[in-house]
């Protein structure tokens, strides 16, 4: 024990392999990565302003949006100018202490976002099915106490996470991956990983399926309840409150059991590597994105915003 002990302290820095050599693909990658990575600022920041300053906006649904777009902000800030900044150094270093603050950073913000859209799912099943009791349902107080559950979840489930990831004894320091990740830092380890293998495998159960259960009890509420308006304007309506929240849950759940739950291969990490990149850098960017263009109120918004700029 004290030998292994002794290899995981030689660890000061680690060395991240990141995509691509090739200097051309480097290039590519840098516009890319800064265009998503500036509309993610942007697109984050505007929609805090709007609802901010827009009174109308000032809903529980639109709360939980604001949290959200906090959450991705946080999220892309703690990946991508180190990504950005790695895809033109010749060797891409992350010292030790850095790399287990990226690792817990990143798990706490993604474990909230998963919690939050299971949050936001219930916002709208309480919206399409009890709309008269609406606003007495979801008041300050209970938003305010999802919203922090959710933010407490991800942070507990990423402080078990990191903590057991690096209490193994390290043998190597290169990382497959463009950042410290869970799955690519265990696979340094040189001892028997089995029981992080399972702790994993739990924290993605409880992190990703016991929201997507909640997810889908909402909307299956929200389905019925749909179906059992006789109008089709009135379906439209009430469909058109939870579209742009169902994209996003499609969207995230979907790439992230795709990485974590799906079957094992042989180009795995690469895998895990695309994914990864989807969901720290082009999610962010979309989230604010599918909000705004499918949201007639955050449209108002802004052209009111843009009238008194003007």
């Amino acid at each position: 024990m004290d030998q292994e002990s002794a290899n995981q302290t030689r660890i000061s820095e680690f060395i991240l392999l990141g995509f691509s050599n090739d200097w051309g693909t480097q290039v590519v990658l840098f516009v890319l990565i800064l265009a998503m990575y500036f509309i993610t600022v942007l697109g984050n920041s505007l929609i805090l302003l709007l609802i901010w300053l827009d009174s109308r906006l000032h809903t529980p649904m639109y709360f939980f949006l604001s949290v959200l777009s906090t959450v991705d902000l946080c999220y892309g800030n703690s990946i991508a100018p180190q990504m950005l900044a790695h895809l033109f150094s010749a060797r891409k270093l992350i010292p030790f202490n850095s790399c287990v603050l990226q690792l817990c950073v990143s798990l706490a913000l993604g474990g909230s976002e998963f919690f939050l859209l299971g949050a936001m799912s219930y916002d709208r099943y309480v919206a399409v099915c009890y709309p008269l009791h609406y606003t007495v349902i979801m008041d300050g107080g209970l938003c305010v106490g999802l919203a922090a559950s959710c933010l407490v979840a991800g942070f507990l489930n990423s402080l078990m996470e990191t903590v057991i990831t690096f209490r193994l004894p390290l043998c190597r320091n290169v990382i497959n991956h463009f950042a410290c990740e869970t799955l690519a830092v265990l696979r340094l380890a040189c001892v028997d990983i089995s029981f992080n293998k399972v702790m994993v495998a739990i924290s993605g159960f409880l992190v990703i399926m016991l929201p997507c259960g909640l997810v889908l009890f909402s909307y299956t509420r929200i389905v019925i309840a749909i179906l059992r308006i006789r109008s089709t304007r009135g379906r439209h309506k009430a469909f058109g409150t939870c579209a742009s929240h169902l994209t996003v849950v499609c969207m995230c759940f979907g790439a992230t059991i795709f990485t974590y739950l799906g079957p094992r291969s042989a180009s795995s990490e690469d895998k895990e590597k695309m994914v990864a990149l989807f969901y720290a850098v082009v999610a962010p960017m979309l989230n604010p994105v599918i909000y705004s263009l499918r949201n007639k109120e955050v449209i108002a918004a802004l052209r009111k915003l843009v009238e008194k700029l003007r």
